[in-house]
């Protein structure tokens, strides 16, 4: 089966990381925890334009 990312139904603010999350079988949670710790540590700008540009890019599920 062919995986291809997409935002997910399972949204805090618009689905990319539950996106990352389905995509890859890693636990959203996780990886909602690591995104953010990993933000506030390099500055909350690159995090916040990251996720923006994913935000846009990548599309809805279907």
């Amino acid at each position: 089966m062919d995986k291809k990312l997409h935002k997910s139904n399972n949204r805090v603010i618009a689905g990319v990381l539950g996106g990352f999350a389905e995509t890859y079988g890693i636990d959203s949670s996780l990886l909602r925890i690591g995104y953010s710790a990993i933000s506030l540590f390099t500055g909350v700008l690159p995090g916040v334009i990251l996720y923006i540009i994913a935000m846009i890019v990548m599309p809805d599920d279907e």
